[in-house]
């Protein structure tokens, strides 16, 4: 959809501009891409850190392909954390070898969109770890989580806070190049009206590209990558409400429940799907 939305600003935009019997070669000013282009990037480097320019470059590959999380894939996270439960309730050292190596959990192995999604796999693994080495109080347990959980979104947000304020910026960029190009105009006062007239086009152009692609083209990016963190991090806050309830000693069973309704309405299974699920999950097991 990221793709989709481009090519629809870029196809109206121009189809407009062509509609009035605009020129298109008159928009290819690659001095003006340069200086803007060139000024951006520098401006992104200069304000982030090597490991977080990859970063960047991530998650903006990332957002291409992201796609919202369903309700399936909410549903087996759901099913994955009644296990859980189930076997912490059961016997809690037989939980060790799963939250130590996941890829080889038979129960992970049953959820793999669970076990892909490394946040919330890293998630539930560690925290199930400290309670089993030595169990703390839920006030302290939900402290612990919320400090994870604060600290992975401040740096996932970097990302799009970084996008914004170079998206903020261009306009701006943009205006430099039109005022190098106001510059270069005065040069060929004497060339006649038709000279004139182009070079005032060509550094017109520069204001133009900025605009475009701040509110065109960076700006919406940035908001949907902040849209993707904080899908990731509803995800992740589903299995922190299942296992503060275990903290809780509550039964798998109010664990999960607990869970489901954390799970955004739109995309929340109802309970009658949940308690069927986790009815059938011993046999599926099996």
């Amino acid at each position: 959809m990221v793709i989709v939305g481009a090519l629809i600003v870029l196809g109206c935009v121009l189809g407009g501009y062509v509609a009035h019997h605009g020129n298109l070669a008159v928009l290819i000013q690659i001095e003006e891409f340069i200086i803007i282009g060139g000024a951006a990037i520098g401006a992104m480097v200069t304000s982030n850190t090597v490991p977080q320019m990859k970063h960047m470059l991530h998650s903006v590959l990332h957002s291409l392909k992201k796609k919202p999380i369903t309700k399936e894939q909410y549903q087996e996270l759901l099913l994955c954390l009644y296990e859980l439960c189930k076997v912490v309730k059961t016997n809690p050292l037989s939980l060790e070898p799963h939250v130590e190596k996941p890829e080889s959990s038979d129960i992970f192995k049953r959820y793999p969109f669970v076990l892909g999604n490394h946040h919330v796999l890293h998630f539930i693994c560690d925290t199930l770890k400290v309670q089993i080495s030595s169990p703390m109080s839920p006030y302290d347990l939900e402290d612990l989580m919320d400090k994870d959980m604060k600290s992975v979104s401040e740096e996932e947000l970097h990302v799009a806070h970084a996008i914004n304020k170079v998206s903020d910026a261009m306009p701006g960029l943009g205006i430099v190049a039109a005022v190098l190009g106001v510059v270069i105009t005065m040069g060929k006062l004497s060339q006649g009206k038709s000279v004139i007239g182009e070079s005032v086009a060509a550094a017109l152009v520069g204001t133009f590209i900025g605009i475009l692609i701040s509110y065109g083209f960076m700006g919406p990016l940035a908001t949907k990558i902040e849209g993707d963190i904080a899908d990731d991090g509803k995800y992740v806050d589903v299995a922190k409400s299942a296992i503060l309830a275990l903290a809780k000693e509550c039964a798998p069973k109010v664990c999960v429940e607990f869970a489901r309704r954390t799970v955004p309405p739109g995309v929340r299974p109802n309970f009658e799907e949940i308690d069927k699920a986790t009815s059938n999950v011993g046999s599926k097991a099996a």
